[in-house]
């Protein structure tokens, strides 16, 4: 459920870990009953409805998982979540209640394996960010009853306030036996693409991702001849799958224990496919950045034009391009700055034209553009465009393959 913290005295000394797990499920009770009150209806009923389908039908495990997440989680209209909301409006909560309820904003999600048991804890190994979590229930050891050593949990984590190292088990806990192993490491697998920051909770992986981008990116030019192209979107993909399948050979041939002439199942498919906003496009622009990693741009052929040409801002289609550029969350600030960098003569002239602002210049204007335009690619630090599993990850789907 959630984490805790001291119970009503504050002065008599440090509270012992069972003061703290008794406090988180005190305060857990009373947050659950907030968050179902009427006043959060009309966002969490369509989140359950949702889950049900059109059978109206939802285990209690998922609606517990959903709620739960619904709390921790879930932004508001405002940008709060419900936790916020409840130590906000709850003046009878202590510092130590406040600082651990809001602790529970930043839950960890995972497949976890079952390292071994240890008194009243579990210790769980995360197999999506690689790391090990000494983990309790608020309803004590016979939570963890029925999960053997060896076996999975599919379930949600928050921190023990302010006990270092102890995690709590939060919302619905869903068991698996060794032998789902093979199932397991797919779903971690998924978790891990999906959304790579639940890797990045691990610094050591953050670090390896940085250093696996780097090596794929100068692999990328080798084979390439640059770290930005443009093509048109059938040449992007005859490109990449031609880089893809050069890469996977490349590997086959370093491993020892094979035949350097065996192919891997699936070698001659195809791996990459534009999506369908960019292959309708004229062009595509391919950049691989040391930062923003690969990404790809539609049309990135004309604005290049324009860039090289700043008559072109006159045009209705080209302006259009460049505020579409501008104004869309799904692009960073890379292929504009790319483009102002490789044209210090001419990019000036554009923005003045686009923006109807004369004394405009892009070495004095251009980065507070970008942070007004797209304050949300400045709000945190870059991340590697390549994420990288753990150890105990790639023995599971090694072995699922065999």
């Amino acid at each position: 459920m959630a984490e805790a913290v001291q119970g009503t005295d504050l002065h008599v000394g440090e509270p012992s870990l069972n003061d703290l797990i008794e406090r988180s499920a005190e305060l857990k009770g009373r947050l659950v009953t907030f968050a179902q009150s009427v006043r959060f209806d009309q966002w969490l009923t369509p989140l359950l409805l949702e889950a049900a389908g059109p059978e109206r039908q939802l285990d209690e495990g998922e609606a517990i998982r959903i709620t739960d997440h619904f709390i921790l989680g879930y932004r508001l209209p405002d940008g709060s979540t419900v936790v916020d909301r409840f130590v906000a409006g709850r003046k009878d909560l202590t510092a130590a209640d406040r600082a651990m309820l809001l602790g529970w904003r930043y839950p960890v999600e995972g497949v976890f394996e079952i390292r071994r048991k240890d008194g009243d804890a579990v210790i769980l190994l995360n197999l999506v960010d690689d790391l090990e979590y000494r983990t309790y229930s608020n309803v004590g050891r016979a939570a963890f009853r029925g999960v053997p050593k060896g076996g999975f949990l599919l379930t949600c984590l928050v921190p023990v306030y302010s006990a270092d190292g102890a995690w709590l088990v939060s919302g619905a806990m869903t068991s698996y036996p060794s032998s789902s192993a093979t199932d397991i490491a797919q779903a971690a697998l998924q978790l891990a693409t999906h959304d790579p920051e639940l890797v990045f909770r691990n610094p050591e992986k953050i670090e390896q991702g940085w250093q696996r981008m780097r090596e794929d990116r100068a692999a990328f030019i080798e084979f390439c001849g640059s770290d930005e192209l443009v093509l048109p979107p059938a040449g992007v993909e005859d490109l990449l799958n031609a880089y893809y399948r050069h890469r996977q050979e490349a590997a086959v041939a370093a491993q020892p224990g094979r035949t350097r002439r065996r192919r891997l199942p699936g070698l001659d498919l195809p791996f990459f496919e534009l999506p369908s906003e960019l292959a309708g496009s004229d062009t595509v622009g391919v950049i691989y950045d040391q930062v923003d990693g690969l990404n790809f741009y539609a049309d990135y052929g004309m604005l290049r034009d324009l860039f090289a040409d700043p008559a072109l801002t006159g045009r209705r289609q080209h302006q259009g391009l460049l505020r579409t550029y501008l104004r869309e969350e799904s692009i960073t600030p890379l292929p504009i700055r790319r483009l102002a960098t490789a044209h210090p003569e001419t990019a000036d002239a554009v923005f003045r034209k686009l923006l109807r602002k004369p004394g405009f210049t892009w070495s004095e204007h251009g980065d507070a553009l970008m942070r007004r335009r797209k304050p949300w690619y400045y709000e945190s630090d870059p991340r590697p465009g390549v994420s990288v599993i753990g150890d105990r990850l790639r023995e599971l789907l090694g072995a699922g393959r065999r």
